[in-house]
């Protein structure tokens, strides 16, 4: 694979006005389609598991019950000033906008409170309800706005009208300023990183290149496939995170070619074919981690997972396509000025990286190159007498303080050691302390987790200022939090002596059990030998006690068939999200099993050890527990939720572990393999598994760095969104990617390798000839640049 980057790096830098013409043309072809086969328009919110009790029931009650089939609003009508909705004037007002409700864009049939009795004790709310024959994405898009503009003239002195329902849930949320907030604040990430602000610029075009075409694509498919408005931002927000990461590495790697004298073609091509090689390797285990979301069965989960990896994979074709074109375009002026700070901080890098000793002590460099440690290290001194070693070779120190090395050569430290560096150096210095406070710590932040509870969203965690939270908190209060919530029974008294009889008595055994407030009127089809029976529960939709009361319904019915002869299932919005969530729980830990099976088995391949990848397993579960942990304190027990604008608590999202478990798992590797390569490099060079840690942190510490803090930037942008759903993936990333990068990659995973040494490297000579050799740093291409010697590497103070 290097061998084909680096090929494929010095075409596309070489033919670089073709590449970029190629990639205009696909965006523009993108967004053709889009306008003539989709649009945003079109996009599915529609919850749906085929195969389900509860997606049966609905499908059969689309020919039998049309007009409970589809979605539902309601109206709240509130009396004020001491008034009552039964008072005359208040009543004939409430009529007369149930009457402009009906002639409303596609509404099928309006239930006015006064007939169904859905008024308050205390007479001052009345909740009407309006059915669709269609699912909320078959909605007009203006469909709802007319609805709220024919009740709004009750709207007046002395009676207040809300709208919402579950028509309103779920709704599309606008992210266009979340994208605004996440470039600009990578943008600045960047300029600090390179000290460039047109080197900074180049990942964040190339990112947005990948954007475009990800999201008008996927756009142009929603007249065809059903894709809802969060899978289009999921993959917004992942493919603008991992393209301008992606691009990242790259460009970094570039860079430090042309600071030390490579040419601009051949270090374009070098860069992909090395840190373009980690950048594929981690962009399809994010592929294949988000493609394996299909095999839960849930279409809009696998919409989100699609959506995601699609995203993804343009970003690795756009780092190894187009950004070697971008470079090719800006050739030499990408290279750091002389004498600048990035400049030293490249050379820094460039010229510390050689001077780790080995066990022997054969060999070490002082910063200008001068100084070499013979063999025994009996007695060196550079040119400028800068450097000298003790007969035991303890230490070995310039007149700068510039090197100081251990009896077995471990410990090479350098006053221009950069702050990734010097973090290691902090860490490793006593490994066992340091695994001890992340794993308490980790533990600690985890521990709320053990009591998550999972259901998809309601009206009950919209924006408080919205119409349907000020609906649906209204109804709650007045009429008992069951009624946000109903649920339908559907029975089939086909097989029944007397159908009639037998529906009632279906009824009364439902009334009969515990947290039911309610049971309506049943509704029968005579024709089909169907009745509908609905069932108002005492507890909210997303509260534990409505779960089993589904549960109990449907323990119930082999004495309900027993008795009457019917046959029931449980459907409705409320018994939709129960089974959602019944099934997601059921995949979680065997897609979990996959991925931390995947994750072992790809880092045996890259780095042929056994230690890094266990290592690097326990991290990850570690960093998932942690941030789940995160997520039930914000959004279930309200600890700090008011700083992101979370108003009040509730379960967590039945989608979001899954996905976290998806998309963490990939971004966790792309840290891992850009970090360990280099140690792994650095350790098959000189022997030396400490040295080996400091070196990987002092030539990835800061890239990997920046990288986690524009990902976790991007991510975060999002919780400004108005969907529950969105907000807590957006959390749940950037506190995932938070942990995960800092936590376990910048402070675990040095302290294993710390405490295991050699062992880390380490694998059986049988398993070692039966394993292909992946060569992700594409060592075969060749070494990395000399330092000129012209070049005097002066001690940076950068970082």
């Amino acid at each position: 694979m290097p061998a084909f980057l680096h090929r494929l790096g010095r075409l596309a830098f070489r033919r670089r006005r073709r590449m970029l013409a190629l990639w205009l043309a696909l965006v523009a072809a993108a967004v053709v389609c889009m306008t003539a086969f989709g649009g945003t328009g079109k996009l599915d919110n529609t919850f749906s598991i085929p195969g389900s009790e509860s997606q049966r029931a609905l499908d059969r009650m689309k020919t039998d019950f049309p007009t409970f089939s589809g979605t539902s609003a309601q109206i709240v009508f509130t009396a004020t000033d001491g008034q009552k909705v039964t008072d005359p004037a208040d009543s004939a007002r409430i009529r007369a906008a149930l009457g402009a409700a009906a002639s409303a864009p596609q509404v099928a049939k309006v239930v006015s409170p006064f007939d169904a009795h859905t008024i308050s004790a205390d007479g001052t709310t009345a909740v009407a309800q309006v059915r669709y024959e269609v699912p909320q994405s078959a909605l007009e898009p203006n469909a709802l706005d007319e609805l709220k503009s024919a009740v709004a003239g009750a709207n007046q002195q002395g009676m207040r009208v809300d709208v919402g329902g579950s028509a309103f849930g779920n709704a599309p949320s606008e992210s266009h300023r979340s994208d605004i907030i996440g470039v600009g604040v990578a943008l600045v990430i960047l300029t600090l990183t390179f000290g460039s602000l047109l080197t900074a610029g180049i990942p964040v075009v190339t990112a947005l290149f990948g954007v475009a075409t990800a999201i008008f694509g996927a756009l142009s498919l929603t007249g065809t496939v059903s894709i809802s408005s969060t899978a289009q931002s999921l993959a917004l927000m992942i493919g603008l995170a991992v393209g301008i990461d992606y691009a990242l590495f790259i460009v970094s790697r570039h860079r430090f070619h042309l600071a030390h004298g490579m040419e601009p073609e051949e270090s374009a091509a070098l860069a992909v074919g090395t840190a373009g090689s980690a950048v594929v390797f981690a962009g399809l285990t994010v592929v294949i981690a988000m493609t394996g979301l299909t095999v839960v069965g849930i279409p809009y989960l696998t919409a989100m997972g699609l959506a995601a990896a699609g995203a993804v994979l343009i970003a690795v074709l756009v780092a190894t396509t187009l950004l070697p074109a971008i470079l090719g375009f800006a050739g030499t002026r990408l290279t750091p000025g002389p004498g600048s700070r990035a400049m030293r901080r490249e050379q820094a890098v460039g010229g510390a990286g050689e001077d780790a000793v080995g066990a022997t002590g054969d060999s070490l460099a002082s910063a200008t190159g001068e100084n070499v440690l013979s063999g025994t290290g009996d007695n060196v001194a550079g040119g400028t007498g800068e450097s000298v070693a003790s007969r035991t070779g303890e230490i070995v120190a310039g007149g700068t303080g510039e090197h100081v090395v251990s009896r077995t050569g471990e410990h090479v430290a350098g006053a221009g050691a950069n702050a990734a560096e010097r973090w290691f150096r902090l860490v490793t210095r006593r490994p066992l302390l340091t695994l001890v406070a992340v794993v308490a710590s980790l533990g600690a932040l985890a521990w709320p987790a053990h009591d998550m509870r999972l259901a998809l969203p309601d009206n009950g965690t919209a924006p408080k200022s919205s119409s349907q939270r000020i609906a649906f908190d209204r109804v709650g209060e007045k009429l008992g939090p069951g009624f946000n919530g109903p649920l339908l029974v559907l029975a089939d008294t086909s097989h029944s002596s007397d159908p009639t009889t037998a529906t009632q008595r279906v009824a009364a055994t439902i009334g009969a059990l515990p947290d039911v407030a309610t049971v309506g009127k049943p509704v029968a089809n005579p024709a089909t030998h169907t009745a509908l029976i609905q069932v108002i529960p005492d507890s909210a939709p997303s509260d534990p006690a409505t779960k089993t009361l589904v549960n109990s319904i449907r323990d119930d019915r082999a004495a309900i068939l027993r008795d009457t002869g019917a046959t029931v299932q449980v459907t409705g919005s409320t018994a939709v999200s129960v089974d959602v969530a019944t099934k997601l729980n059921s995949a979680l830990i065997p897609f979990a099993a996959v991925v931390i099976g995947l994750s072992l088995l790809l880092l045996l391949l890259v780095f042929r050890s056994l230690v890094v990848p266990l290592k690097a397993a326990a991290g990850f579960l570690l960093s998932i527990a942690a941030t789940l942990g995160a997520v039930v304190g914000v959004f279930q027990l309200g600890h700090l939720g008011n700083l992101i604008g979370v108003d009040t608590t509730g379960p967590v999202s039945s989608f979001l572990p899954i996905i976290l478990l998806a998309v963490l798992f990939g971004l966790a590797m792309d840290y891992e393999v850009f970090l360990v390569s280099r140690m792994r490099e650095s350790y098959l060079h000189t022997g030396n598994p400490l040295g080996a840690v400091h070196s990987g942190a002092r030539h990835s510490g800061r890239v990997v760095t920046a990288a986690a803090l524009i990902m976790t930037s991007v991510f975060a942008a999002f919780l400004t969104s108005d969907s529950t759903m969105l907000k807590q993936i957006a959390f749940a990333l950037a506190a995932g990617v938070l942990l995960d990068a800092f936590v376990i990659r910048m402070t675990f995973v040095p302290a294993v390798l710390a405490l295991t040494r050699h062992a880390a490297w380490w694998l059986p000579k049988w398993l070692e000839r039966r394993l292909p050799d992946l060569d992700i740093e594409g060592d075969r291409l060749g070494p990395a640049p000399a330092v000129p010697e012209s070049v005097a590497l002066t001690p940076s103070t950068a970082d």
